[in-house]
């Protein structure tokens, strides 16, 4: 096989992630966005250009690196893709998780779906994709399409339909609900993304993600004003975040 000669734009890695995917992980965070989500604590990954420590990476350079860490993973340990939106640099994507399969590595796609399309190239790319995918983290931001437009800027059609599509495939799946209140919280919302995912076979895991203000610091570095900070918006309380995870425990 040809060797991959291209180059993907890195936002940047962590050695010892423990939260995107099972066990210990080495985790890529991808440069570049479509979505311009209110509760974003990475608006820096937004633009597809080369910032702050933003490098342009070959995957046979990025798994180098990675396997640096090889000993710390264990048995669940792996390899993390997320963003930004991994899937905007798809081709990338395919030979990094491709190389990566040939080493035994366990795989995971972090993405918020929004690219997903049926239309080729990208369908039969990410088809192949699938095949060097070990699980997807998917990101439901609302159920809703019109709350959903206002909160990210885009339709959620794609996406859920994207989250019926890896059904079938029975590609494992963990969904992610970051949970905001005022936009994400209502328990009719709630239990209408309750009751979608109890349409789907592949649902390994439901996480409920309560938002933080971590981030805005970084919108205010960028010139940006925080929609959520703007309106005094606060993390949910303890009951909230509760009460949603008793609402979409599957």
């Amino acid at each position: 096989m040809k060797e991959y000669q291209g180059k993907g734009l890195v936002h940047s890695t962590e050695s010892f992630g423990s939260v995107d995917g099972p066990g210990v992980r080495f985790i890529v965070f991808m440069q570049g966005c479509p979505m311009r989500c209110q509760f974003c604590h990475n608006p820096d990954t937004w633009k597809m250009e080369e910032r702050g420590n933003a490098s342009w990476r070959t995957p046979q350079e990025l798994l180098q690196t990675a396997l640096r860490y090889r000993p710390y993973w264990g048995k669940d340990g792996g390899i993390t893709v997320s963003g930004g939106e991994p899937l905007l640099q798809l081709d990338f994507l395919l030979e990094f998780f491709r190389m990566a399969k040939t080493q035994g590595i366990h795989t995971a796609l972090d993405t918020s779906g929004q690219p997903f399309t049926e239309k080729e190239p990208f369908f039969s790319k990410f088809r192949e994709l699938m095949q060097y995918t070990d699980l997807v983290l998917l990101d439901i931001k609302h159920i809703d399409d019109e709350a959903h437009r206002k909160l990210t800027g885009h339709s959620n059609e794609n996406i859920l339909w994207l989250a019926s599509w890896l059904s079938s495939l029975e590609k494992p799946v963990w969904i992610r609900h970051v949970l905001v209140p005022g936009r994400t919280d209502d328990d009719g919302a709630l239990r209408r993304l309750h009751q979608f995912l109890s349409t789907l076979h592949n649902v390994k895991r439901v996480e409920v993600l309560p938002y933080h203000t971590m981030g805005v610091y970084k919108w205010e570095e960028l010139g940006l004003v925080c929609p959520l900070e703007s309106e005094g918006i606060c993390p949910p309380t303890k009951d909230r975040i509760e009460n949603a995870r008793r609402i979409l425990a599957l």
